[in-house]
C-alpha cells in the first residue's frame, strides 16, 4: 500500500510537470499604432532570444538577426525603407565586432571596416563602383594612416592583415 501511494504521488508530480513550460519560450509579434507589423521573434523569460526580424513602418524589413539573453549576437543585416541592404556584420553582446560591410544606395559595398565594440579598430577599405579607392587604418577610433591606392597600401601592409 505504501509503495502504491509513493508511485501515485510520483505520477501526479510528473503529470503536473508536463504542464509547466520550463523555458517559457514563445513567438511574439509587435505592431505599430496603425496595425503594421513592427517586429517578430522569440521571447524566453520576457527577453528576446534566437532569431528576430524588425520592420519599417512601410512594412519592409529593417533589420534581422539573433539575440542571446536580450543582446544582439551573431550576424545581422540592416535594410533601408526601400529594401536595399545598408550594412551587415557580427555582434557579440550587443557590440559590433570584426569586419562590417556598408552599402551604397544601389546595394553595392562602398566601404568595409574592422570594428571592436562598435569602434573602428583596424582597417577601413573604401570603394567606388566596386573598385578600391582608399584604405585607412584606425586604432581605437582614431585614424592612424590613409592610403589612396591599393599599390601604396600593399607596399606597407600584408593582405593577411585584412582577415
Amino acid at each position: 500500500m505504501k509503495l502504491f501511494k509513493l508511485f501515485s504521488a510520483a505520477l501526479i508530480c510528473l503529470g503536473l510537470l508536463a504542464f509547466i513550460n520550463p523555458e517559457d519560450k514563445r513567438y511574439e509579434r509587435t505592431y505599430y499604432d496603425d496595425g503594421t507589423l513592427e517586429s517578430e521573434g522569440w521571447i524566453r523569460y520576457s527577453t528576446k532570444t534566437d532569431y528576430w526580424t524588425f520592420y519599417h513602418p512601410n512594412g519592409h524589413k529593417s533589420e534581422q538577426g539573433f539575440y542571446a539573453y536580450g543582446k544582439k549576437e551573431k550576424y545581422w543585416f540592416f535594410f533601408s525603407e526601400d529594401r536595399i541592404r545598408t550594412k551587415e556584420g557580427k555582434f557579440v553582446e550587443n557590440k559590433e565586432i570584426g569586419w562590417w560591410l556598408f552599402y551604397d544606395k544601389k546595394g553595392r559595398v562602398n566601404h568595409k571596416c574592422q570594428l571592436t565594440k562598435g569602434i573602428k579598430d583596424g582597417y577601413c577599405l573604401k570603394y567606388k563602383d566596386t573598385k578600391l579607392i582608399s584604405a585607412e587604418k584606425y586604432s581605437n577610433g582614431e585614424k592612424v594612416k590613409e592610403w589612396t591606392s591599393f599599390r601604396a597600401f600593399t607596399s606597407e601592409n600584408s593582405l593577411s592583415d585584412l582577415k
